[in-house]
C-alpha cells in the first residue's frame, strides 16, 4: 500500500507540471490587459507599459513562466495584480467558504442518492423506480443558475423562509476564528447564528448537489442491480439468511466501489460548480472569487486556484483509490 501512494504521488508530479504549462498559456491567451485594468480610467501607454513591467508582463512568455514556475517550487503562488495581497492569504480566507459548501452540497447528493438509488433498485421496472429515474434525470438536466434563481424565487421571494444570498445575517456580529461560519458559530456559543448559518446553507447546496444526487443515484441503482443478480446473492438467499443481512452483508457491500468512484470524482465537479453557484447566492468562497479575476484580468489568482483545485482533486481520488483496499480487501495493488 505504501509504495502505491509512493507511486501515486510521483505520478501526480508531471501531471500537475502539464497543467501549469496548459493553464499558464490559456490564461495569456485571454483578451485584455492586466495593466489597463489595475489603472483602469487613468490608464495612459506609459503608465500602462510602467505596470506591464512592474508586473513582469513585458518579458517573453517563456520567462514568465520559468519565474512563475520557480516561484511554485519555493510555495509561492504570487500575489494579486489587483490588492498587491498573497494570494494564499486571500485563498485561505474564502476557501473555507467553499469548503463548507462543498460539504453541505455533498451531504445532500449522498444523503438522497443512495438511498433514492436502493429504492429504485429494488423496485425496478415498477412506478418507484419511474419516479426516481425523472428525478435523477431532471437533476441532470437543470443548468445550476436555473435551479439556483428558482430556488431564490421560490423559497425566498415568494414564500420568504429562507434568505438568498450570503453566509451569515450581516446583522450577526460573529468574530472568525477559522473562517468557517458554522464552526466560528458553535466556538462563540451563539446558537441562533449556528442556525441562520444552516439556512444560508441550504439553498446553494440544493443547487450545487442537485447533479451530484442524480448521478450518484443512477449510479447506486446500476450497481445493486448489478449485484443483486450474482450467483453469491441468490445462494445467501438460498441458504435462508434474512434480506437485511443479504443487503448489508452481500449486495451493499459489492456494490460500494462504482458508488465511491463516483463520489469522489464528484468533488472536482461540486468545485468547478461552485464558481456558478457562489456567484449566484453571493457566498464568500473560492469559486466567486475566481469569477472576479477573471473579471479583473487577474492572471495570478485565476491560473492559482485552478492549479489549487487540481491538486485537490488529485488527492480526493488518491484518497478514494485507497480507500478501495477497505471496502474490498481482495483487492490488490501491483
Amino acid at each position: 500500500m505504501a509504495k502505491y501512494i509512493v507511486r501515486r504521488l510521483l505520478g501526480a508530479i508531471p501531471v500537475l507540471f502539464g497543467l501549469s504549462i496548459i493553464l499558464f498559456a490559456f490564461i495569456h491567451m485571454l483578451p485584455g490587459d492586466p495593466a489597463a485594468a489595475l489603472l483602469g480610467q487613468h490608464a495612459t501607454p506609459e503608465l500602462t507599459a510602467q505596470i506591464r513591467e512592474q508586473l513582469g508582463l513585458d518579458k517573453p512568455l517563456w520567462q514568465q513562466y520559468i519565474n512563475y514556475l520557480g516561484q511554485l517550487l519555493q510555495g509561492d503562488l504570487g500575489k494579486s495584480i489587483i490588492n498587491n495581497r498573497p494570494i494564499i492569504d486571500e485563498f485561505l480566507i474564502r476557501f473555507p467558504g467553499t469548503i463548507e459548501l462543498t460539504i453541505g452540497a455533498l451531504i445532500f447528493a449522498v444523503g438522497l442518492g443512495i438511498p433514492l438509488g436502493r429504492f429504485a433498485a429494488r423496485h425496478v421496472q415498477g412506478a418507484g423506480d419511474g419516479m426516481v429515474t425523472v428525478i435523477s434525470l431532471l437533476g441532470v438536466s437543470i443548468p445550476i443558475f436555473v435551479l439556483g434563481l428558482t430556488l431564490q424565487y421560490i423559497f425566498a421571494v415568494q414564500l420568504r423562509i429562507l434568505p438568498t444570498s450570503g453566509r451569515l445575517d450581516p446583522r450577526i456580529q460573529l468574530e472568525y476564528q477559522t473562517n468557517f461560519v458554522l464552526i466560528d458559530t458553535l466556538l462563540a456559543g451563539d446558537l441562533g447564528a449556528f442556525v441562520d448559518g444552516i439556512r444560508h446553507l441550504i439553498l446553494p447546496a440544493i443547487a450545487l448537489g442537485s447533479i451530484p444526487l442524480a448521478i450518484i443515484t443512477r449510479i447506486t441503482r446500476a450497481s445493486v442491480l448489478d449485484v443483486t443478480n450474482e450467483d453469491y446473492v441468490r445462494t445467501a438467499r438460498a441458504k435462508g439468511l434474512t434480506e437485511r443481512r443479504v443487503d448489508g452483508r452481500h449486495i451493499m457491500r459489492n456494490a460500494w466501489l462504482p458508488v465511491v468512484t463516483v463520489i469522489g470524482l464528484q468533488v472536482g465537479g461540486l468545485l468547478a460548480g461552485a464558481v456558478i453557484t457562489e456567484t449566484i447566492f453571493s457566498w464568500n468562497g473560492v469559486g466567486r472569487w475566481t469569477v472576479e479575476a477573471i473579471q479583473d484580468h487577474d492572471y495570478f489568482v485565476v491560473q492559482s486556484t485552478i492549479l489549487i483545485f487540481a491538486v485537490i482533486f488529485l488527492i480526493v481520488n488518491l484518497i478514494v483509490d485507497i480507500g478501495y483496499a477497505f471496502l474490498n480487501p481482495r483487492i490488490r495493488y501491483a
